[in-house]
């Protein structure tokens, strides 16, 4: 059983290192379904996976200078705050004898379903919006983000959706928030969303790991063969990436994501 964790970690570190997507995503349903871990451990413990593997992108990034410290902040007020509450809330209900079972699974279905639409619509938002500003809505949200005020207050909220969301699936902090970063953000790069918004996922997900570990839902073993499997992974994924298209990697993991959402809600 342990080699086959260390495989599971060999394989999403693998494909994080090919799309920089795959942490919560994937692993998560695969220690729910393949090896049928506790919906709350699996979560709880995907949440450190997911920080450490990520730990060192946003070193690299931070080198680099394309990190956006400002959002990062607004994120995490929304975040940390909602994070601490659902914890708190999960904890008090007895989440640790797994009596949020079906909630977890339940909010992994649609954290996926939404992370596979994220995937497809992430680079046709722009197209999207342009083609339907008329419409009121659209120009609502256009006016929102052109005032700044508006936009921190929505940053911020963004963030608290994410705290709920990886708190309670352990997915989110990925595609799911660099779409909208994108359309709350339009003059930063590609490469400025993707550093800042795994600089905001890194301490939401230690921060929530290390919640769901003080209430016991973290396997620290488990944890140790994951890891020791993702690491090369991310390296042999890196070098993979290169090589192929991105029109082809990201379809294909969105599909396999909408499948496996589907399956949590029915």
């Amino acid at each position: 059983m342990e080699w086959g964790y260390t495989l599971a970690g060999l394989a999403v570190g693998i494909m994080i290192g090919m799309t920089g997507v795959g942490g919560g995503s994937l692993m998560t349903p695969i220690l729910i379904f393949a090896f049928a871990v506790q919906p709350a451990v699996a979560v709880g413990t995907d949440l450190l996976f997911a920080a450490i593997t990520k730990a060192g992108g946003v070193w690299a990034y931070w080198r680099h200078g394309v990190v956006h410290w400002q959002v990062v902040k607004r994120l995490a007020m929304g975040s940390v705050t909602t994070t601490l509450i659902t914890l708190w809330v999960m904890n008090s209900t007895g989440v640790g004898k797994g009596e949020h079972n079906d909630v977890i699974t339940m909010a992994l279905g649609i954290a996926l379903i939404l992370t596979s639409s994220a995937l497809l619509l992430k680079d046709r938002v722009g197209n999207i919006m342009r083609a339907q500003a008329g419409h009121p809505v659209v120009s609502a949200l256009y006016r929102m983000r052109q005032d700044e005020k508006h936009k921190a207050v929505a940053t911020v909220l963004t963030g608290g959706f994410l705290g709920v969301m990886v708190t309670l699936s352990s997915v989110g902090a990925g595609a799911l928030g660099a779409v909208i970063l994108l359309f709350l953000y339009p003059k930063m790069k590609g490469v400025e969303i993707v550093a800042t918004d795994i600089a905001h996922a890194v301490p939401l997900t230690a921060i929530a790991g290390l919640g769901h570990s003080a209430v016991g839902t973290v396997d620290w073993s488990l944890l140790s063969f994951l890891v020791m499997g993702s690491l090369p992974g991310i390296y042999i994924g890196s070098h993979l990436g290169v090589k192929i298209p991105d029109q082809v990697l990201r379809p294909f993991l969105a599909v396999i994501l909408l499948g496996v959402g589907i399956k949590c809600l029915v």
